[in-house]
């Protein structure tokens, strides 16, 4: 029997989630939207794709939150996108309630689910999502660090001028301009980046990670980046689907880990069946942790900011 993937928004995140979720045959899809037309239009879309690429699952397009039911995994993307001079904070207001809405019937329709947050800012809304469904915060998990890692990784490669899949390099902390991409374990097949590059380059790469995102919304101006965000959604949704224990950056609820309590937070985890089955702990320097700390007082701040 093939698993179930339901995505709630069908904007350009939602849809291309769908898309890389089809093409990774990893099951039957359900794309969701309050817009009417606007799911059942792009499912049609991307179902007449199947006998060209070749899968055969199926996907629908819906306004019915019980056409979810009983899914395996529900991605929640739904929410406004950044416009230029707008920081994700400006989000949060409008942001909750949306995502406020969808995680209650995530966990009406589909309570055995894992829930993947996209919705910005992340890591408010994965508390969001964490505290309004009632689930165990093993399976509530907020996309950020496969996101940022992607980039970093790229921006590597590119300096570098290698293949990006052979770049080595993570993400932690806020999915926000104070992440901590750490460069002290970043590596080229096992041979570190600061023996290959300056830390005057290092900086500038750090700097482009951290604003990203800024970046891409300064270029399309009425949006903000959708395909690799949808792809990272749906890497972490295949980890938990085929129960592969990737090892991956995600926005985590944290007890103690790294000395942080009582908050979501970009940290490395094993994605499996029950969702975050662990987090990868190890030891920080001084100033690794100085910043996840910033990270920390920042998320909590959002989190306040919730009202929840």
């Amino acid at each position: 029997m093939r698993k179930k993937i339901t995505i709630i928004g069908a904007g350009n995140v939602g849809a291309t989630a769908a898309h890389w979720a089809l093409t990774r045959r990893l099951g039957n899809v359900v794309l969701l939207d309050v817009v009417e037309g606007i799911p059942q239009g792009k499912a049609l879309d991307l179902l007449q794709a199947g006998p060209v690429d070749g899968f055969s699952c199926a996907i629908t397009g819906s306004n019915d939150f019980a056409d979810s039911a009983d899914s395996d995994v529900v991605i929640i993307t739904a929410g406004l996108a950044r416009k230029p001079g707008m920081s994700r904070d400006d989000l949060l207001a409008r942001n909750v309630a949306i995502v406020k809405s969808c995680s209650e019937q995530a966990a009406k329709y589909s309570p055995d689910s894992v829930l993947i947050v996209i919705t910005n800012p992340i890591d408010a809304m994965v508390y969001t999502a964490f505290k309004v469904s009632g689930f165990p915060k093993n399976r509530v998990v907020g996309m950020a660090g496969v996101l940022d890692s992607a980039r970093y990784r790229t921006f590597l490669a590119m300096a570098l001028k290698v293949a990006p899949r052979d770049v080595n390099a993570m993400v932690m902390g806020i999915h926000g301009d104070n992440m901590l991409p750490l460069i002290r374990l970043a590596n080229v097949a096992g041979i570190p980046v600061t023996d290959l590059l300056s830390s005057e380059e290092l900086g500038k790469i750090v700097h482009r990670t951290q604003h990203g995102g800024a970046e891409i919304v300064g270029h399309l101006k009425t949006g903000s980046a959708f395909y690799t965000p949808g792809l990272a959604a749906v890497e972490m949704a295949e980890a938990i689907l085929t129960d592969s224990k990737r090892v991956l950056p995600c926005a985590a609820y944290l007890e103690g880990e790294f000395g942080i309590s009582g908050c979501f937070l970009g940290v490395p985890v094993v994605l499996g069946t029950n969702g975050v089955e662990r987090i990868v702990e190890f030891k920080l320097t001084a100033e690794e942790k100085e910043s996840l700390s910033i990270s920390e007082k920042a998320v909590h701040k959002q989190m306040d900011a919730t009202g929840l």
